[in-house]
């Protein structure tokens, strides 16, 4: 499918993929290309304090990308509404599930990142191929 045709569904899922490539590589221009230049962003990394702006968050991801940990995306659903949508999986490390939640915006006819907030889930809560559940509370 041409991306012109793609849903913006399909297009979230190719941005958060994207997303994670740069992290799994360490690859940190490909990782401050993927976020807004033109939004304000923020990022909520496990155990840390909230981080606001572009310039702490890009810290941030330089500390991470130094030795990024193995990870792998798994069970992304994507929800989009004009021209924000987010996505919401599972991050799989070596010890441990997060459930996250990347939060794009268009720009430019490109989805960027203006939120990423990842945060552990019981193991008991996982079912092995189920997506995620679209339950609030």
């Amino acid at each position: 499918m041409l991306a012109g045709m793609m849903s913006d569904e399909s297009a979230l899922l190719v941005a958060n993929t994207a997303f994670y490539a740069a992290f799994t590589r360490g690859d940190m221009a490909a990782m401050a290309a993927l976020w807004s230049r033109d939004r304000p962003v923020a990022c909520v990394h496990p155990g840390w304090v909230p981080l606001i702006g572009y310039e702490a968050v890009m810290q941030s991801w330089q500390a991470i990308l130094t030795g990024p940990p193995p990870i792998r995306c798994g069970q992304a659903t994507a929800f989009a509404y004009g021209d924000m949508g987010f996505v919401l999986c599972h991050e799989f490390l070596q010890d441990a599930v997060l459930a996250a939640t990347n939060i794009f915006v268009r720009e430019q006819e490109h989805w960027r990142i203006v939120h990423h907030q990842a945060s552990p889930v019981r193991q008991a809560d996982l079912a092995p191929d189920a997506p995620p559940s679209r339950r609030v509370h």
